[in-house]
């Protein structure tokens, strides 16, 4: 890590080499950082270089990062309510001289009216908190907590938010947990957000699915997909060939 990149970061923190065109990453070392849903979320995601894209729930804006290098699409957007993780991934925007591409926003998705203001955009991400708020107490300025439980918003927020912000026919692509897929159906079609394709990821073979993708179409025309399982960990334990290619290992 060179002096100049150092002068980015602060005594907690760290920076993550996303192994991505020389794209790096501003994280906490300690605290919430991305995980797998994340990754497989950009990669999940159809973007063309003419779109404009909107993360939703970015925190410190790692599906913007991963879909700028994996995609180059003409401008990404990150919205997050969280003020430190919004300063956060603006440090790592001017770090990695993307000022002209990215665009990260402090401010709240149930704020439909400044939604409106943005414009439309192609396509919609968001790797959303996918507890429901209904486990014991929990405290509300606690991090991991706001990331995990439906605290600052819930799945309906983030429909009603998608359906806001997506242009005619624009896609939305959200990670969750596969027992939440009824409710993830049943708002987007409620709000007009036709479910188009369905990918369940399964720890390893004979292992039931911890993570779903859905790709849904503003005002689109009923017809669902399922896309073929993926395999995290093959029978020894390592990483399969799918997964290694996602992270660009081979």
């Amino acid at each position: 890590m060179d002096n100049n990149q150092l002068s980015y970061i602060r005594e907690d923190e760290l920076i993550d080499d996303l192994q991505l065109n020389g794209l790096k990453l501003i994280q906490k070392k300690e605290g919430f950082k991305f995980g797998i849903d994340a990754v497989l979320l950009s990669h999940f995601a159809n973007v063309k270089r003419s779109f404009r894209v909107m993360d939703l729930c970015t925190g410190t804006g790692i599906v913007p990062f991963l879909i700028y290098g994996k995609y180059s699409p003409k401008e990404v957007f990150g919205l997050e309510i969280q003020e430190d993780m919004v300063e956060m991934a603006e440090r790592s925007v001017r770090m990695n001289n993307l000022e002209e591409r990215l665009h990260f926003i402090n401010n709240d998705l149930k704020d439909i009216e400044y939604l409106k203001s943005l414009g439309r955009f192609d396509v919609v991400t968001v790797n959303p908190p996918y507890k429901l708020n209904n486990s014991g107490i929990l405290n509300p300025l606690d991090k991991l907590a706001i990331a995990r439980h439906e605290i600052l918003c819930n799945l309906e927020d983030v429909i009603v938010a998608s359906r806001t912000l997506l242009k005619d026919n624009g896609r939305l692509f959200i990670v969750h947990r596969p027992e939440r897929l009824a409710d993830i159906f049943g708002l987007m079609r409620k709000y007009k957000i036709e479910p188009k394709r369905v990918k369940m990821v399964h720890p390893k073979v004979g292992k039931a699915p911890n993570i779903v993708l859905v790709e849904g179409q503003r005002d689109g025309g009923a017809y669902l997909k399922w896309d073929e399982p993926l395999y995290v960990y093959d029978e020894n334990g390592k990483y399969t060939s799918e997964i290694d290619k996602i992270y660009g290992r081979i």
